[in-house]
């Protein structure tokens, strides 16, 4: 078997190929994708019975400049359409929620948005917001929201 493979190089570069397009599964980031391709053209010299030395240094370097030169783009392009999107709580800003617990004018209250209830403050306000009111949310210090009243 070990003969086989000594005589058909080209197989060994196609088996490293494939592993590494099986293993860019799990990553998703293009550096085992790099190798693949450094492994596609040592499988093309490997074709020109060069010896097996030659093969490994120029998967390498095919390597190496397939990272410097063709991820940047590949992981530029997978994400060129992605808009910035807001996670955990920084997504609450702009919510619209309803009021659980009185929101008193110069302390606090709670709101519910989404299920989950939420410690929050109405600053400027000079009366209290009773409880069903709907709220916007402004703004958010730690896990403490700032809300305003909605008409």
């Amino acid at each position: 078997m070990i003969e086989y493979f000594v005589q058909h190089l080209w197989l060994f570069w196609t088996i490293i190929v494939f592993v590494c397009l099986i293993l860019e599964l799990t990553s998703g980031d293009f550096f085992i994708t790099c190798f693949a391709i450094g492994a596609s053209v040592a499988c093309g010299v490997s074709l020109l019975d060069l010896p097996f030395w030659v093969q490994v240094l120029v998967w390498a370097v095919a390597s190496v400049m397939s990272i410097w030169l063709i991820r940047p783009h590949l992981v530029a392009r997978i994400h060129a359409g992605a808009d910035e999107r807001l996670s955990n709580a920084d997504a609450l800003i702009g919510r619209v929620g309803r009021v659980s617990e009185t929101i008193v004018a110069s302390a606090s209250g709670r709101v519910k948005i989404d299920g989950d209830d939420w410690k929050a403050v109405a600053p400027g306000i000079s009366e209290d917001i009773a409880v069903g009111s709907r709220v916007k949310v402004v703004s958010l210090d730690s896990i403490i929201l700032t809300v305003e009243p909605v008409d």
